[in-house]
């Protein structure tokens, strides 16, 4: 059963090339919008079509900022517990050494030597853990493969002055 539509043309078979089912003779829609819609309507739709996009581009951006802000501040807090750590490694060193040599005692000295070590260990650990983290802050990766993927003629050029 083949019946004529639109532009008189029958329309063709369910799955055979060209057809779409409530379109004129298997013409795209956007033929058929083009066909049946004023220019102002065309533009209208183009600008809310690029308003959208860059609402959500935007929205990207930020979420991947709030992720890579959120790992840059998870690896800065580790190196200041790094730091801390260290700066415990030195002060327990200090107090074994001063201790070891002060006394001459061996259980009092080694034992602080022993605490200064288990620092050591501390900060080692969260300095690893911190380079990590800080490694796999990206920045904004997929923000940055969808604007590329803007055409040339809608990026903004430099115009001469």
């Amino acid at each position: 059963m083949s019946q004529t539509r639109g532009y008189g043309a029958p329309e063709p078979p369910p799955g055979a090339p060209g057809y779409a089912p409530g379109t004129a003779g298997g013409v795209p829609p956007a033929e058929q919008k083009a066909a049946t819609s004023s220019l102002g309507d065309l533009v209208g739709d183009v600008a809310a079509d690029l308003s959208t996009l860059m609402r959500q581009e935007l929205e990207l951006a930020k979420a991947e900022l709030r992720e890579s802000a959120t790992r840059a501040g998870k690896g800065a807090g580790m190196y200041g517990g790094a730091g801390v750590a260290g700066h415990f490694v030195l002060l327990f060193l200090s107090l074994a050494l001063w201790w070891a040599l002060g006394n001459y005692v061996v259980g009092l000295g080694w034992s602080a030597v022993i605490v200064a070590v288990l620092w050591g260990i501390v900060a080692a650990v969260l300095a690893a853990r911190a380079k990590k983290e800080m490694q796999a802050v990206k920045g904004l990766p997929r923000t940055a493969e969808t604007v590329k993927r803007i055409p040339e003629s809608l990026k903004p050029s430099e115009e001469p002055r």
